[in-house]
């Protein structure tokens, strides 16, 4: 019989810091199964203070698939020594994902990926999700699209800029790079990101057709926006909660 994370929990962290680090090691793991993530790059993180300051992240160059609860950090965006630790981050981890906490306290939680369809619509000239059925109009006039892509994101700078593109939003389309999801929790982190990498696919696979796309109105496209976004959180959430049972029975080792 699997173990579950209360079983598992540490008495020694901070309230609800357990139950967050059990769920971010969720979305690794659920990230890995549905082929989103890259070799051991790509960051997760989720603040864990009320100013969204202190947050968990995953270790540098550990694969998704092989991420524990208790193997996240715990950082703090305001620690100028955090890279001169003896488990340091990846530098580029740090700079997107410390920059974003600092800078953008809305932004919960944060997913950083090069998922295939995402990063090819991330890779036109245009990456506009144009609402062609209901998964690509739920981000219709709700993406930033960030075009300014310089290299890898090495410098503080960078972080700042791209938390500076995202503003209030919640996905960031990085031009020839990938994307960026922000929400309040992971359960939301995790279904925006499941949908816009599906949203993402209808869209390549319908650019590939050559024909005409059929594009709904922006009064259509707007009102499915909002029915999604009126109803989405509790959705989310019973997505996440499912994902996580099924990887209780084929995968538990994610809440040690």
């Amino acid at each position: 019989m699997a173990k579950t994370a209360a079983r598992l929990r540490p008495t020694a962290l901070h309230e609800g810091e357990w139950e967050r680090r059990v769920d971010l090691a969720a979305a690794f793991r659920l990230a890995a199964i549905n082929d989103w993530h890259e070799a051991v790059g790509n960051h997760f993180s989720l603040a864990v203070s009320v100013d969204g300051k202190r947050f968990l992240m995953n270790p540098r160059w550990k694969h998704f698939s092989a991420v524990r609860a208790s193997d996240l950090l715990l950082l703090d965006s305001d620690d100028p020594s955090t890279m001169d630790r003896p488990d340091a981050p990846d530098v580029t981890a740090w700079c997107i994902h410390g920059r974003l906490h600092a800078l953008a306290p809305q932004a919960r939680c944060v997913l950083h990926l090069h998922p295939v369809y995402a990063t090819v619509m991330a890779s036109l000239a245009n990456p506009e999700i144009k609402p062609i059925d209901q998964n690509t109009a739920r981000f219709f006039n709700r993406v930033a699209i960030d075009l300014g892509y310089q290299g890898l994101a090495n410098s503080e700078a960078e972080g700042e800029r791209l938390a500076s593109v995202l503003g209030n939003r919640s996905v960031l389309m990085m031009g020839n790079h990938g994307v960026l999801v922000a929400a309040e929790t992971v359960a939301e982190a995790f279904d925006c990101m499941y949908y816009l990498e599906r949203a993402c696919q209808t869209m390549v696979l319908a650019l590939s057709t050559g024909q005409p796309l059929s594009v709904l109105s922006d009064d259509v496209a707007e009102k499915t926006a909002m029915e999604w976004q009126e109803g989405v959180r509790d959705y989310a959430i019973a997505h996440f909660d499912e994902m996580k049972r099924r990887l209780d029975v084929l995968d538990p080792d994610y809440a040690k």
